[in-house]
């Protein structure tokens, strides 16, 4: 060997080995804000930093699209979380863009406290765009608290800025969200105040500029409104309304039965009269919904036509009957109901809606929770073809119902559960203006046939888009996802076990995080949304 060679060698020998790669996982998320906080910005400086600081990345956990003010809305965060404290883990380390990307949450100890879980279990954070090492050090945790603090604080202001915003809109007499009501529409007009268009369900103004306001809907639903403020000055409440629109066939909207929330909601609502009113609830950085003390609504008189004048509805809300639900007893419902009981020989939800004189169906849940709990305090007993119906469909409505509530906390900003009036179903309401059916299918399988599932939308969900969900045999879980522009059949229809062709109208989903994804492409694909 040539002494270069053993000099070479020898170099080699004596030099230190570098340090191996750390595994590290990375956490990004965006909200709504400024590009420079896209997730590939994010990804970006985190991967320099993790060049410079000897990290691979192993895993990614990203909120797409989710504010940073509460971390069950963010299900990445509670992925990270979830597998940092039971240990399941592959990486010693998480990089995250900065403090800012960790949350804004109001209370800054929340940040702390998260950040607390994933240290203790031995996976420190890395904060790779501040100006600041996270190693503990007095100077570190000073200029970190005062990061969480101006995080909480940017949403604050930005909550300020929103709030002041949509009062001078409302002031100027522009409508600011949400469907216009039964009786009105939505007119888009331009910045110097010339007409556009009606706006459809769904449909939304695409210019920052364009302003909406309310316009009279229909004859028919004018004078419909009319009336039930005709009835209520009469002294008829909500409840008794409803049930007299009922009994009329052609009262009835499109078909569908009018419930005592629907009046209630028409004939205290001060638009009817003509006036721009917002902020009659408050939710500030997605804490818990609060009625706002009527004194500190935001209104603008004589914003919209009126369809009743103002004098009408200063009368109608002092001669309305107040919350009817005190009105009753436990004792006098089931008094009325033994009474229903003895006159026909048996009860059903039906029954009681359609009979005058008795309680609204939002009395009887709140005094007796379910249908089964009322009948049984009654001392009625279900046939027993019903019973076996019941026990049929409980898993399903137990898996309904965890469904709907797991989308609503998946995308607060964007689905609201309500309900389907009558049938107790839920639906999904999006973005405020239109509305997604949910639509659960049984698995069936005749002797020596192919397992096939069973489609049965309700009258009210076909002309609405649909989340088609398979249900596995066992009712355990759903098997697959499908989001259908809408689910038009007359009464019921089978799906095939394998991809059935009806299915291609539609998209299938993979999991329900991109649910809310899914949706606006459909709507645009429909042409629902440029």
């Amino acid at each position: 060997m040539s002494l270069q060679a053993r000099d070479e060698l020898r170099c080699r020998k004596n030099s230190p080995e570098p340090a191996p790669l750390i595994p590290a996982a990375q956490y990004v998320r965006m909200s709504d804000e400024a590009q420079q906080y896209s997730i590939e910005n994010q990804k970006t400086a985190i991967q320099e930093y993790a060049a410079r600081h000897r990290f691979f990345i192993v895993k990614t956990y990203a909120d797409a699209g989710k504010s940073g003010v509460i971390a069950k809305n963010r299900p990445a965060l509670r992925e990270l979380l979830k597998d940092v404290v039971s240990g399941n883990t592959g990486y010693k380390a998480i990089l995250v863009y900065d403090v800012s990307r960790w949350g804004r949450f109001p209370n800054s100890d929340e940040a702390a406290h998260y950040e607390f879980l994933c240290s203790s279990s031995g996976i420190p954070l890395h904060y790779c765009a501040e100006p600041f090492t996270n190693d503990g050090t007095a100077s570190s945790a000073l200029l970190k608290a005062l990061k969480r603090s101006m995080a909480a604080e940017f949403s604050r202001e930005l909550g300020e800025k929103v709030f002041r915003g949509k009062t001078r809109i409302v002031q100027l007499g522009f409508w600011v969200g949400g469907p216009a009501g039964y009786g009105y529409r939505r007119l888009m007009v331009s910045a110097d105040g010339k007409r556009k268009q009606i706006l459809e369900h769904g449909e939304h103004k695409n210019l920052t500029t364009d302003r909406v306001i309310l316009v009279l809907g229909p004859r028919v639903e004018v004078e419909r409104v009319r009336e039930m403020f005709s009835m209520a000055l009469g002294g008829l409440g909500c409840t008794a309304i409803a049930r007299d629109l009922n009994r009329r066939e052609k009262f009835k909207r499109s078909g569908k039965p009018w419930y005592n929330r629907d009046i209630y909601n028409i004939v205290t609502n001060p638009k009817y009269a003509g006036c721009n009113v917002w902020y009659r609830r408050t939710q500030r950085l997605r804490g818990k919904r609060s009625a706002v003390e009527p004194q500190h609504w935001i209104s603008k008189p004589a914003a919209f036509v009126p369809i009743i004048d103002r004098e009408t509805f200063d009368r109608t809300q002092a001669t309305r009957p107040q919350k009817s639900d005190s009105l009753w007893s436990d004792e006098e419902i089931l008094k009325k109901l033994r009474r229903l009981l003895a006159s026909k020989g048996y009860l059903s939800e039906s029954l009681i809606l359609r009979t005058p004189g008795m309680p609204a169906i939002d009395t009887l849940r709140r005094h007796f929770g379910t249908y089964r709990q009322l009948y049984k305090a009654v001392g009625y007993q279900l046939p027993p073809y019903d019973l076996y119906r019941g026990e049929l469909s409980e898993p399903s409505m137990r898996l309904r119902r965890k469904l709907v509530k797991k989308i609503g906390e998946m995308f607060p900003e964007h689905v609201r559960v309500t309900s389907l009036p009558y049938s107790g179903r839920s639906i999904l309401e999006v973005d405020h203006s239109f509305m997604i059916a949910v639509l659960l299918c049984r698995s069936h399988q005749r002797a020596g046939q192919q397992r096939f599932w069973i489609v049965r939308p309700t009258s009210a969900e076909r002309e609405h888009m649909t989340l088609l969900c398979k249900v596995n045999p066992g009712r355990s879980r759903i098997a697959s996802y499908h989001l259908l522009p809408r689910v038009d059949i007359p009464g019921r229809t089978h799906l095939s076990y394998n991809d059935d062709p009806s299915l291609r109208r539609g998209i299938t989903l993979q999991n329900l995080s991109g649910f809310y994804a899914a949706v606006k492409a459909l709507r645009r694909r429909e042409g629902l949304i440029v």
